[in-house]
């Protein structure tokens, strides 16, 4: 199949460009509009098309995603299955229509700006959370286009034994999945970590480890050590799904740790930082913006 490309473009602006408040009968007209709704169609279309004997994964679009998000880093589903992303130094949080290529909104945390090396997204019974590379979390409500929201910070004091980048929340546990992308524990060293924090138990010990040997998940893959750069669930199994843009790599292993499979991404990623799988089987990789300019790329998963 070939691969589709489109840009967010104007439409996007309508409603992002830092002062634009569109009315949202504004944003229904843009959304109905016959190039947006012929791109929803498309890939509809796409999907419905698949060959599951096809060899390698099946793009099925690219977006081109505008200047303010030229370092887009995490992804995030919402229980309704709409896309959220965020900045890697500002406290905001953009919201995507992945299916259209229209970016639908933007809210910001704090009365000013929040500045923070944010390096993950995730949501958890309705609440949004923020993960920045030295283990401190921001839990907030989702906002409104242009709104302000009241934020917690969790300060998980793992900045001594990790470089976090990438969180997503594991239902089953109900438990936020962190993922380390250096090592500074000498004891993990060699280890593919996971910190587990705990929703439930929020007055004993919420923190415990998943580690997997790094050997077990390169296996005949000739990369030197693997570095994740986000973290998602699988939500047709469970299991845990990570890229890695050091090594270009997609690896997917077990909540026990088992290694289902690890291997390189689809060629033309320049820095893919964001992951996400839709409960319809797509998979979505977002590139920060370096060589290319900052890109979503959707595949059909698995």
């Amino acid at each position: 199949m070939s691969r589709v490309v489109l840009a967010a473009g104007v439409a996007a602006c309508l409603v992002v460009i830092a002062g634009c408040q569109a009315p949202r009968d504004d944003v229904a007209l843009v959304l109905a509009s016959p190039a947006v709704v012929a791109r929803s169609e498309r890939l509809d279309k796409a999907l419905a098309d698949h060959d599951s004997n096809s060899a390698g994964p099946t793009t099925l679009a690219q977006w081109r995603l505008p200047a303010a998000l030229k370092e887009i880093s995490g992804l995030a589903l919402t229980s309704d299955g709409r896309l959220l992303a965020h900045d890697d130094e500002v406290g905001a949080v953009w919201e995507i229509d992945y299916r259209r290529g229209v970016v639908l909104k933007r809210f910001s945390l704090g009365g000013g700006i929040v500045k923070g090396d944010f390096e993950g997204i995730t949501v958890a019974h309705d609440m949004v959370y923020l993960l920045t590379s030295t283990s401190k979390l921001y839990e907030f409500q989702e906002g409104a286009n242009d709104a302000r929201v009241k934020y917690i910070i969790h300060d998980l004091g793992l900045k001594e034994q990790c470089e976090f980048e990438g969180v997503a929340f594991d239902p089953t546990l109900n438990a936020l999945l962190l993922a380390c992308k250096h090592v500074h524990n000498k004891a993990l060293q060699g280890e593919l970590v996971i910190y587990r924090w705990s929703l439930t138990d929020t007055t004993g010990a919420r923190l415990s480890t998943l580690s997997v040997p790094l050997a077990k998940v390169i296996g005949a893959n000739g990369w030197k050590g693997l570095h994740p750069s986000d973290i998602t669930i699988d939500p047709l199994t469970g299991n845990y799904v990570l890229i890695a843009s050091l090594e270009k790599a997609i690896v997917s292993i077990t909540p026990a740790g088992a290694v289902v499979f690890a291997r390189p991404l689809p060629p033309g990623h320049d820095q893919p930082e964001g992951v996400a799988i839709t409960k319809d089987g797509v998979l979505i990789i977002s590139d920060e913006a370096r060589l290319l300019p900052a890109l979503m790329t959707l595949y059909r998963w698995p």
